[in-house]
């Protein structure tokens, strides 16, 4: 009984180091980000949440390909 109860101090001791470490990762980056910095166009376009509710996703709307047209027609020519 002893070693089980050991056992789960350990993950809880872990999770908690983890998340420690994220908590600090992501608030020293935080302070690093420089004052001329230019946020991202998914960024600025905001976030949607997904089909399955469970996470924010970031919205970018994609451009025309510049290459879609050579795209077409090297599928149509692998069809024959």
């Amino acid at each position: 009984m002893t070693d089980t109860w050991m056992v789960y101090v350990g993950i809880a001791i872990g999770v908690a180091a983890l998340a420690g470490a994220v908590v600090y990762g992501t608030s020293n980056q935080q302070n690093y980000v420089q004052d001329d910095a230019v946020l991202a166009p998914a960024a600025e376009q905001g976030v949607f949440t997904s089909d399955s509710g469970m996470v924010s996703l970031n919205k970018e709307q994609w451009h025309e390909d510049p290459f879609g047209d050579i795209a077409k027609k090297v599928r149509e020519d692998a069809g024959k």
